[in-house]
C-alpha cells in the first residue's frame, strides 16, 4: 500500500506520467471539460470532495512550477482563496498567473487532465503547471 496521502489510482497514474510544463486542472463542479481532455471525476455531491482538500492531496505528490487562476476569483473571494494565497506564499504553487475566466477555459483545452471536484464555490479552479524535482 502507498505511504503517501494520494490513494486514487487515476490521479497517481496522471502525476507519475507528467513531464515538465504539463498542465493539470483542478476544477469546481461546473467547470466545462473540453472534448479530448481526460476527466478524472471525483465529485460525489455538493462540496465533496472540496477544492482545497483535492489540491492539497495532489500537491503531496506533484512538483508545481507555476499555477493559473481566473482573475474573477479575486473579485468573488471564495474561502479557498485564503488557502491558495497561503500555499502560494510558502512556495508550493510557484509563480501565479491570472487570466480571465474565458481565457482560463481556453487554456484548459491544453491540460493533460481535468480533476472535477464537488466544489460549488464560484471560480474555484486552478491550472497546475508541472515542474521538475532536479
Amino acid at each position: 500500500m502507498k505511504k503517501t496521502p494520494l490513494l486514487n489510482v487515476a490521479l497517481s497514474r496522471l502525476i507519475a506520467s507528467l513531464g515538465h510544463g504539463d498542465m493539470v486542472v483542478i476544477g469546481d463542479a461546473g467547470l466545462p471539460v473540453p472534448p479530448g481532455v481526460e476527466l478524472i471525476d471525483l465529485a460525489l455531491t455538493h462540496g465533496i470532495p472540496d477544492f482545497v482538500s483535492t489540491l492539497k492531496v495532489l500537491l503531496s505528490e506533484m512538483q508545481v512550477e507555476s499555477h493559473v487562476l481566473a482573475q474573477e476569483i479575486l473579485d468573488k473571494q471564495p474561502s479557498a482563496l485564503t488557502t491558495l494565497d497561503e500555499l502560494n506564499a510558502e512556495g508550493s504553487l510557484g509563480r501565479r498567473d491570472l487570466l480571465s475566466h474565458e481565457q482560463f477555459k481556453v487554456l484548459s483545452r491544453q491540460a493533460r487532465a481535468i480533476v472535477r471536484t464537488g466544489e460549488c464555490s464560484p471560480y474555484c479552479n486552478i491550472v497546475l503547471v508541472s515542474g521538475v524535482t532536479f
